[in-house]
């Protein structure tokens, strides 16, 4: 049964219920307690202890209820023209000598169940990925059943002129084919949406964000927002900052005055420990259209995520959207930065203007800037000496454009006058390479 039950969380997990290690052990302890025998009492249990939200309680149990839902069984002892099964005699099983036929002629419904329970994980069931995959999997599962050996019984029994006893095997095995099929079309159900969806999400974190279209926009957010929580998982935390073995002596002493100066109570050196700050400067311009959606949604998952961030956008003006992405919902706040800045024409020399008018007294050497677009500046100025008093003042800038590393420098592309005030210029036109750079940001920024 733990192997059952292993491949119920399985399919939940897929469902989109949460379930972590700990819960398992609790599912666990819930199961046994209630038993196996009742199936209301066993989900309820194991829905209390694994549930967080009401989604993910009406997820589990209709994934529950698929799980453990069991079609009737198409029977082999239906009235004979002799008529001996109607009334109640067994059937002649003379010369009838596999397990699954013995079975099929007795009616016994529950341990055909339990063999193709037993067939269907042998034969990977779980696996199961595709629609076009129901009949190979039914097939091995019925091969592992002893289908071909009922087969060859159907047919020497005809041979012998049993005819009658080989059509109830016939229409037993034609049955049991449905049922073998229907139990693999459920496994699918349970099983693939968990698979399907990795998929899915694995091609987008790969795919060139200027290819993605309206359509991929709730999982793209999805996906971005998952990134965002990783990092911040990883570089949120606080850091100890006592200093063991170093004692403030001149502290010791005076917070022990009322002891006599004996040390009572320590005093340890502390040593401040100061978090870098953010500064990220979004590019949302004609240049960048097919992306600028996606770049503000991942500004604000980092938004959503690691506090201290201040954030810009800016095409032929620059404003601060840090308070909209911190106060609004994502998609009002995309919309509201798009009409405000969106969509027009580039100017990163002015933007730099302003940026180092209003705001370059916060810029110090606890600072990382992160800029995002395509160094397309319209062949106006394109004011690297103020490029090169962010790069002087800062600890770190990065530049991080969605454009291929070919395309740059052509046209109207600014980006090589500005590389050399930069610590890194990386092509970044994926989730997937998203998160790689900001991971590698924050990593060298603790």
């Amino acid at each position: 049964m733990n192997d059952v039950l292993l491949r119920l969380l399985r399919a939940a997990r897929g469902a989109g219920v949460r379930i972590s290690t700990g819960e398992v052990l609790d599912a666990f302890q819930a199961a046994e307690a209630v038993g196996y025998s009742d199936r209301l009492a066993l989900r309820d249990a194991l829905t209390l202890s694994l549930a967080k939200t009401v989604d993910e309680r009406a997820a589990f149990e209709a994934t529950f209820d698929t799980y453990f839902r069991r079609e009737a069984l198409g029977s082999a002892t239906q009235p004979g023209a002799d008529g001996r099964a109607a009334s109640g005699e067994s059937p002649d099983l003379e010369g009838v000598e596999s397990p699954l036929a013995q079975r099929l002629l007795s009616d016994d419904q529950a341990g055909v169940a339990a063999m193709m329970e037993a067939a269907g994980e042998a034969a990977g069931a779980s696996n199961i990925r595709l629609f076009t995959q129901t009949n190979l999997f039914a097939r091995r599962m019925l091969d592992r059943m002893g289908l071909p050996e009922l087969e060859r019984e159907i047919t020497a029994l005809r041979e012998l002129g049993r005819e009658e006893l080989a059509a109830r095997l016939e229409a037993a095995r034609k049955a049991l084919g449905d049922q073998a099929r229907a139990y693999m079309e459920r496994q699918l159900t349970l099983f693939a949406a968990g698979a399907a969806k990795e998929l899915r999400e694995n091609v987008l974190r790969n795919v060139k964000l200027s290819q993605l279209d309206r359509r991929d926009y709730q999982r793209m957010r999805g996906l971005v927002r998952d990134m965002a929580l990783r990092i911040a998982s990883r570089y949120s935390r606080p850091k100890k900052v006592d200093l063991r073995g170093h004692l403030d002596i001149r502290r010791t002493l005076r917070r022990n005055m009322a002891h006599d100066a004996i040390p009572f109570r320590t005093v340890w050196k502390r040593k401040k420990v100061e978090k870098p700050k953010i500064v990220a400067i979004c590019d949302v311009s004609g240049s960048v259209a097919s992306v600028a959606r996606f770049l503000l949604m991942f500004l604000y998952a980092l938004t959503d995520t690691l506090a201290g961030i201040r954030s810009f956008a800016f095409s032929s003006k620059l404003v601060d959207v840090s308070a909209t992405l911190e106060e609004e919902d994502i998609d009002e706040a995309i919309t509201k930065i798009l009409n405000d800045v969106g969509f027009g024409s580039t100017n990163y020399g002015r933007c730099l203007e302003i940026f180092c008018d209003t705001h370059l007294k916060h810029v110090d050497r606890r600072t990382t800037i992160i800029v995002l677009g395509d160094g397309r500046g319209n062949r106006n100025p394109a004011r690297t000496d103020l490029m090169k008093q962010l790069f002087d003042r800062s600890a770190r800038v990065i530049w991080l454009n969605p454009e291929p590393q070919p395309l740059w420098g052509t046209g109207d592309s600014d980006i090589f006058k500005y590389m050399p005030y930069c610590h890194l210029v990386t092509t970044c036109n994926t989730v997937a390479s998203l998160e790689r750079v900001v991971d590698d940001i924050l990593r060298a920024a603790q």
